[in-house]
């Protein structure tokens, strides 16, 4: 029952948000504006209105537009060398998880010597603590997926070693999050179906491990509750304002749980696969793995009575059997219509399955330390295995 939460990042949540933007205390006078190497954030507008929020708050701005969808370890050191150049006091994460969360990295590397393997906890990091806080980052947040505006995590790929690890303590929160679920408007049915999915599941592996407490058990289950019954309309039709404020509010909710709870293996066995497939998104990889890896948890017995209130908060009121919660995946799945996504269309092959296995607990073991029953190596094998078409 007992938890310790600190989550210092002020929100500001709603349609409209990023219009308040330069009303707010920022922390410093010149920000290093994060976005990806995709049009979105110019095409849209959201990089221009951006700017000129910052400039009615007296704060000069350039932009670093190189991060790729899983954000690498040399984009985070170009980062890193472009906001030193450029002199920037704060980081400005204008996007999605990737963005938000190579900004972090940024951050760390702009105040840190070094590579930013050095600090990194698991596989071939170095295990090296920082000496600086890193500089203050900024949210403003363009998807609704990896609760990154409200977590201190920073997930990165070490592009050559095929480590994907996250990173974070308690100076790598956001200071600021704006979060305007009108940004989310513009991002494509597929796109949103695999962010709300991988909210979904940080919700769903949390309320399911051994690091449930009474406080991330509220997060958890409401945002199960809002993702759950609200991400087929807004997948649907992408302009209902309501259903993505509901989904945008469960994704934060799922990152208020990353930081009193925890995910489980699930996130690590992702972890591995997009680490050797770049081109794969994170919460395809999740949809891809997810029933194989929750009906073998199910089977166990370990979390029954937790399996049948997610299936009743994501709209089956009826449930009775653990299996429900798999019922009710498979039909968000289809109305989402991601029920099909198959590995070998991102280039997996079955061979690789031991390989992934190990590199999701040589790098991520920590995550397998949450599972209420133990997966051994076997078991991996055996959930990419009944996953894989």
């Amino acid at each position: 029952m007992s938890f310790m939460m600190y989550i210092p990042t002020r929100i500001l949540f709603g349609a409209g948000q990023l219009n308040n933007l330069h009303e707010q205390k920022l922390p410093g006078k010149k920000a290093m504006i994060v976005i990806t190497s995709g049009t979105s954030a110019k095409e849209y507008g959201y990089l221009a209105r951006t700017k000129d929020q910052l400039k009615q708050a007296g704060v000069e701005s350039v932009v670093f537009d190189k991060v790729q969808p899983n954000p690498l370890r040399s984009t985070v050191m170009a980062g890193a060398a472009f906001a030193k150049e450029h002199g920037c006091d704060f980081v400005v994460a204008l996007g999605g998880g990737s963005c938000i969360d190579a900004s972090k990295a940024i951050a760390i590397m702009t105040t840190n010597d070094g590579d930013y393997w050095d600090y990194i906890f698991g596989g071939t990091g170095k295990e090296k603590l920082m000496t600086n806080k890193p500089l203050p980052v900024v949210v403003i947040s363009t998807t609704s997926g990896t609760g990154s505006e409200t977590d201190p995590w920073a997930v990165v790929t070490h592009e050559t070693r095929h480590e994907k690890i996250g990173l974070g303590n308690d100076d790598t929160f956001p200071v600021l999050s704006i979060v305007d679920p009108e940004l989310t408007k513009t991002v494509p049915p597929d796109l949103t179906a695999y962010q709300g999915f991988d909210a979904l599941f940080h919700s769903a592996e949390g309320y399911v491990s051994k690091g449930t407490n009474l406080m991330s058990d509220v997060f958890a289950i409401n945002a199960i509750e809002n993702v759950g019954r609200n991400l087929a309309k807004v997948v649907r039709n992408g302009d209902d304002i309501d259903a993505r404020e509901k989904v945008t509010f469960g994704n934060i909710l799922s990152g208020m749980l990353e930081t009193i709870g925890a995910v489980t293996s699930q996130h690590a066995l992702e972890h591995a696969m997009s680490a050797y497939h770049q081109e794969l998104t994170h919460g395809a990889g999740l949809i891809m793995i997810s029933r194989a890896y929750f009906t073998k948890v199910i089977e166990r017995h370990v979390a029954d009575d937790r399996f049948i209130a997610m299936a009743k908060a994501m709209g089956m009121e009826d449930a009775k059997d653990p299996m429900d919660f798999i019922t009710m995946l498979s039909k968000l799945m289809e109305e989402c219509g991601v029920s099909d996504l198959k590995m070998s269309d991102y280039g997996i092959k079955p061979e690789e399955f031991e390989t992934l296995a190990k590199n999701a607990k040589e790098t991520m073991g920590g995550l397998f330390l949450t599972d209420r029953s133990e997966m051994s190596i076997e078991d991996c094998v055996a959930i990419y295995a009944d996953s894989y078409r």
